[in-house]
């Protein structure tokens, strides 16, 4: 690590190893030299004067790269990819010629990002089906356990904390629908020449529209691709990039909100964000426990968010066939939203994989509220036993406000239930109220929407990318 010069905490911190990769030069030059073979291959199959040999040696330095050539070239010529050009050449005397014919520096820049893109956001839709995977198994797990909801974080009907984490995974899946999607469009730029019209090509092979139809196709076979974009100028669209962050932008909001919830759930001592033995909460307050995994997740998620205005900005600003002023905001606002989101779902994984439950908590708090959300059983009953609804319902409102001076105003335990007893219209005893405390009978369906949510929504989701299945994170800090 130097200590000298600034590093990106996102490198340092955050991003895991494999995503750092994705992104890093040896990636970027080793799928430029791909390209080039690619390209190579597609013009020889389709009748240049390219032989065996040539595609032979360029192959053989396909993952050599001899970057102190190309460095010192660069210093030179001012220009990154003639200088890979030449650097490649001189490894490939043979094939010297050929390499980058008929091309643009768009032909390898462009199609690397958009190769980039896609390894990323199949890594990141790796890491978001496990996410989802530990917030389903958390939901069954949790699925019957009466816990008090809130609207407005205040104390409303009781729901259940695996029917709470449903909510949270449902999100997560829009944001996998999202991204299933746009990976499903994801297309190379092709070879499309200085403005997107291919005229080199007309020149390199006489004016054979035939031929030149093939070149996109074979190039986007031979990369793993399904297809090229039919038209561009010299670079592909750059809403492509909108769209990649858009989907970034999902799960960072998605990630935010659950790190929200956890955050004050541990406040409330009701659940809690994994904490391990040796972990210091505070230099100057030795038994706190801060959630400081949601709390990063939250902080990450704001950057991301925020993140994502560049690429539509960019998008909206490029001139006709092509300006520069993308480059400089593409090296930061892509790779950077991605090692982000990365560093966010390694959080994500972590903290879902070990949330911890206190029940009696849990519990004790949802019986001080219980008696004001279950007046309306109450109050049927007492009309079952021959009641005024009319009647009832005024009484229980004036005797739930004065419970509620006691316990705001006077510090008291509720004492609604023991005030409903005393009152000779509900004809109820003490007794007879505490057996209609049961929680679970203010659950609604909790416990059925969890079963029915993680059986026909998650399970052929998990089934489906079984393979992505059993991922393992490691946080730095």
């Amino acid at each position: 690590m130097s200590t000298d010069r600034y590093q990106s905490p996102l490198s340092e911190r955050y991003a895991s190893k494999e995503m750092q990769y994705i992104f890093s030069p040896d990636m970027k030059f080793r799928t430029w030299r791909r390209l080039w073979i690619a390209l190579a291959e597609t013009e020889k199959e389709l009748g240049l004067d390219i032989t065996d040999e040539q595609i032979e040696e360029l192959k053989a330095f396909q993952d050599d790269i001899n970057y102190d050539v190309a460095k010192e070239r660069e210093k030179i010529v001012r220009h990154d990819v003639m200088s890979h050009v030449y650097a490649y050449g001189v490894q490939c005397p043979k094939a010297k010629p050929i390499i980058h014919l008929g091309a643009t520096s768009c032909y390898v820049g462009d199609n690397t990002d958009i190769i980039v893109m896609t390894q990323a956001l199949l890594l990141v839709k790796k890491k978001l089906v496990n996410v989802i995977a530990q917030l389903a198994d958390f939901a069954q797990q949790y699925k019957e356990l009466p816990t008090l909801a809130f609207t407005h974080f205040q104390p409303a009907q009781p729901t259940t904390v695996g029917k709470r984490a449903t909510l949270w995974a449902q999100e997560f899946l829009m944001d996998l629908e999202d991204l299933d999607h746009v990976l499903s469009t994801m297309k190379l730029l092709g070879s499309k020449g200085t403005t997107g019209t291919q005229a080199s090509f007309l020149e390199l092979f006489d004016g054979d529209q035939e031929k030149i139809d093939r070149i996109d196709p074979m190039i986007a076979q031979k990369m793993g691709f399904e297809a090229c974009v039919a038209v561009s100028g010299q670079t592909y669209s750059r809403k492509t990039d909108t769209r990649v962050l858009n989907v970034l932008a999902g799960i960072a909001a998605s990630a935010h909100k659950m790190s929200n919830d956890i955050r004050l759930l541990q406040h409330l001592k009701e659940v809690e964000e994994p904490f391990e033995k040796t972990q210091i909460g505070s230099s100057a307050m030795a038994y706190k426990r801060n959630p400081m995994r949601s709390e990063r997740i939250a902080s990450l998620a704001r950057y991301v968010l925020c993140d994502a205005l560049n690429p539509a900005i960019t998008s909206s600003c490029q001139w006709f066939e092509r300006t520069l002023d993308d480059s400089a905001n593409k090296r930061l606002s892509i790779p950077e939203g991605f090692l982000a989101v990365d560093g966010i779902l390694d959080l994500c994984l972590n903290v879902t994989d070990g949330l911890k439950v206190y029940p009696k908590v849990i519990e004790k708090r949802l019986m001080s509220e219980l008696p004001f959300m279950a007046t309306e059983n109450i109050m049927m009953d007492a009309v079952k036993a021959g009641g005024d609804r009319q009647e009832l319902h005024e009484k229980i409102r004036t005797l739930s406000m004065e419970a509620g001076r006691n316990v705001k105003e006077e510090g008291k335990e509720n004492n609604l239930l023991e005030l409903i007893a005393a009152d000779p219209s509900f004809n109820m005893s003490l007794e007879d109220l505490k057996k209609s405390m049961d929680p679970s009978r203010y659950t609604g369906r909790s416990k059925e929407q969890v079963e029915k949510f993680v059986t026909d929504v998650v399970n052929p989701v998990l089934a489906a990318n079984k393979e992505l299945l059993g991922v393992q994170v490691e946080i730095n800090v």
